[in-house]
């Protein structure tokens, strides 16, 4: 990380490790009361270890403000090991995850007073934020990389290579780094990808018993293609997907697991595939469909997700008008309008034809929706955040597109 050293006055260190005590004790505090796996008693080596990642983040970012040289791979040693014993303790790597990002958060809290008390320009302090953030973005990179080696401990030599190409395909590495892993795997890097968001196996009648049953499958599957079955969220990772998805192999392995495809991507977005894919896999009803869902007929549907608080503050204001309404009145006109404008502005019969109702009964809502929302239906932005409210409404209403 280089960005302390380019940005930050090196004095400002000093001030940092006068906290650094205090802080430490506080972010372990915090990790135990709201990460549920770290609440027990920080005992033993699992203790000794989290204490000793916790001081050590600290003061190697104190360091690194003071200006000094990072070193090499070996100062990330205790990160690596933590990653280690998550897999050892049986745990994904989401409480250490979650841990890591509570740390940042107490960790920029109590420095933001310490620059407020220095009296530091605004550039000091978003560019200390965001060494915060990178440095806690290394420590948690070195954590998936002694977790993967782990995991690739326990593997076969071929099966440890191609779980660690695929936890590097879907955790952004670089492209050197991608190569070199494809090469130990023996597997062609493709242009294009899909991921496939799982979820357990359902035991279904006439099938084999084994590992396909007990959650298992991989040697089901193609060769080409990449799988994690043990993780806490299962997922594949398909080259070729017009092919593979076509393969009967893989549509037995997916079928009656909830499956959810993300949209095919070029290499370096495989880390969104799988997101999109667990988003939309997250609000099926469980233990979801039995054929596997497709993203790329969902396209909106993730947009929409993508950022629900601000989606939903759209709607607060946008939708304001409707509040004084009954429940009923309310979804009457909200569908009325969607229709209308999913019309293009249409005409009463056009709006009576989507909704399948007489189009006087159309006529009368639209000027119910007039008088409700007046200048807002002429103006476009106000007609794109109304359609973007109305179809995230419909959407968590549970209703189809």
């Amino acid at each position: 990380m280089t960005a302390p050293r380019q940005t930050l006055p090196s004095q400002l260190a000093t001030e940092l490790r006068r906290e650094n005590r205090a802080i430490a004790a506080e972010i372990i505090r915090e990790i135990r009361a709201q990460v549920p796996e770290f609440s027990r008693p920080l005992a033993g080596k699992f203790g000794a270890g989290i204490q000793q990642g916790v001081e050590t983040a600290l003061e190697e970012f104190a360091d690194l403000v003071a200006g000094a040289e990072p070193g090499g791979p070996e100062r990330l040693k205790v990160y690596r090991a933590l990653g280690r014993g998550e897999l050892t303790e049986g745990r994904s790597l989401d409480a250490l995850q979650a841990a890591y990002r509570l740390g940042a958060r107490v960790a920029w809290r109590r420095y933001a007073r310490v620059v407020r008390r220095a009296g530091v320009s605004t550039e000091v302090v978003a560019a200390l934020a965001e060494a915060v953030f990178a440095h806690i973005d290394e420590v948690a990179a070195a954590s998936v990389q002694g977790y993967v080696e782990a995991q690739a401990d326990q593997a076969g030599s071929l099966g440890r290579a191609r779980l660690q190409l695929l936890h590097l395909l879907v955790g952004g590495a670089e492209p050197a780094a991608l190569a070199a892993a494809a090469a130990r795997a023996d597997w062609p890097l493709p242009t294009e990808l899909v991921c496939v968001a799982l979820g357990p196996a359902q035991p279904q009648p006439g099938a084999p018993d084994g590992p396909l049953g007990a959650g298992g499958g991989r040697e089901r599957l193609p060769a080409a293609a990449l799988a994690d079955f043990e993780a806490a969220e299962p997922f594949l990772l398909l080259p070729d997907p017009a092919a593979l998805l076509d393969d009967e192999r893989v549509r037995q392995v997916l079928r009656g697991r909830g499956a959810v495809i993300g949209p095919a991507v070029p290499l370096d977005a495989a880390a969104d595939s799988l997101r999109w894919a667990r988003s939309v896999r997250a609000r099926l009803p469980r233990p979801g469909p039995v054929e596997p869902v497709d993203c790329s007929a969902r396209l909106a549907e993730l947009l929409l997700i993508g950022d629900e608080p601000l989606v939903r503050l759209v709607g607060a204001r946008r939708l304001a008008p409707l509040e004084g309404l009954t429940a009923k009145q309310a979804e009457r006109l909200a569908a009325t309008l969607l229709a209308w404008l999913q019309a293009g502005r249409g005409s009463a019969p056009e709006v009576a034809a989507r909704l399948g109702v007489h189009p006087q009964t159309a006529r009368q809502r639209l000027h119910q929706v007039q008088r409700l929302f007046g200048a807002a239906l002429s103006d476009p932005d106000a007609r794109f955040e109304l359609e973007v409210a109305l179809r995230y409404r419909r959407l968590t209403d549970g209703q189809s597109d």
